[in-house]
């Protein structure tokens, strides 16, 4: 049975909430790095997981057009928030090393957000969680509200001309544009959103490597 004493320290609420230079955790030669990490990491990955290939789609294929909409018009910046604020958690969390990396060749290197921006984590650390972080911030903060506007306007569009966006066509050519940049748009944010989940796996073959 574990030791459920550990919830009287600081340890299980540091992984997200607490500067990891504020909380000694024991390490081993064998395994001197930190385990506070894969658990904001896990969370990045699988929250876009599951957005990604199981929510969005199950609701795409169980739910009227309209239905559907106005769900993920609800969800998106609630997941987005989520994706933007992970990398953030794993860079300031950053587990750095206690003795040096013989896989690596490493020496070694401080905790938090010191070790994320080390020389030498520049590639293999850095520049990732920067990438997941600054797709997730367009998809928040610019593509998300730019393909909602999209969508109240074809919304109105779909008033005017009494017909679907969705409909068989023909659509009057207000309606053509506003499809043509619903689908630019939409196929923008879903490839950051793509871009951000394979930057999340590749970090997460860097994290495995310095555990194995």
């Amino acid at each position: 049975m574990p030791d459920l004493s550990i919830l009287g320290s600081l340890a299980p609420y540091h992984i997200i909430t607490y500067p990891p230079h504020l909380l000694p955790i024991p390490t081993s030669q064998n395994k001197p790095y930190s385990n506070q990490q894969p658990h904001s990491y896990g969370t990045l990955l699988g929250s876009s997981i599951f957005q990604s290939f199981i929510g969005g789609v199950v609701a795409f294929k169980c739910l009227p057009r309209a239905q559907f909409a106005t769900l993920q018009t609800a969800i998106f910046p609630i997941y987005f928030s989520l994706q933007s604020a992970c990398p953030i958690i794993l860079a300031l969390t950053y587990p750095g090393s206690s003795t040096g990396n013989s896989l690596l060749g490493r020496s070694s290197l401080p905790s938090g957000y010191k070790g994320f921006l080390a020389q030498e984590n520049r590639w293999s650390v850095a520049a990732p969680i920067s990438a997941m972080l600054a797709a997730n911030l367009i998809n928040l903060f610019w593509a998300g509200p730019k393909t909602n506007e999209i969508m109240r306007l074809r919304k109105h569009q779909e008033t005017r001309d009494g017909k679907k966006a969705y409909d068989a066509p023909p659509h009057s050519k207000e309606m053509q544009k506003f499809n043509k940049q619903f689908s630019r748009m939409h196929g923008f944010s879903a490839s950051l959103n793509l871009a951000a989940l394979a930057m999340t796996m590749y970090y997460g073959v860097v994290l495995a490597e310095r555990i194995q």
